[in-house]
């Protein structure tokens, strides 16, 4: 069995790229949460949870980015701007990357997926 983690988010990140998207970072760690993916695009930077799920998963793996999880990630992309001294304004999207016996069947990239709200 292969380990999907690392594996989606090789993926995602090669999906973002052929979109245009910059990478500036894989995952960005801190005491407050840890942030799978960071890329620029236009004039957004871009804090990218990657999900990934079987084909037989109970839930879509968007389902698993819960309000705890979102929390986590926007408290990390906050001190990652501060830290950068960014100016950008902040987008959070959501990868989710499913495969059907160890092999990628689909990738999908849901911008904005949540908001600091």
């Amino acid at each position: 069995m292969i380990k999907t983690g690392p594996l989606a988010e090789r993926y995602a990140a090669n999906y973002l790229r052929k979109k245009k998207y910059q990478l500036l970072d894989v995952n960005y760690r801190t005491r407050l949460g840890e942030i799978d993916l960071i890329f620029k695009k236009k004039n957004y930077i871009v804090f990218v949870e990657v999900k990934a799920r079987n084909e037989n998963s109970f839930a879509s793996p968007k389902e698993y980015v819960d309000t705890e999880k979102q929390r986590k990630i926007i408290a990390a992309s906050q001190q990652y701007i501060a830290y950068k001294k960014c100016k950008l304004q902040p987008r959070y999207d959501v990868v989710e990357v499913c495969f059907e016996k160890d092999k990628l069947k689909s990738v999908k990239h849901l911008e904005n997926a949540f908001t600091l709200d």
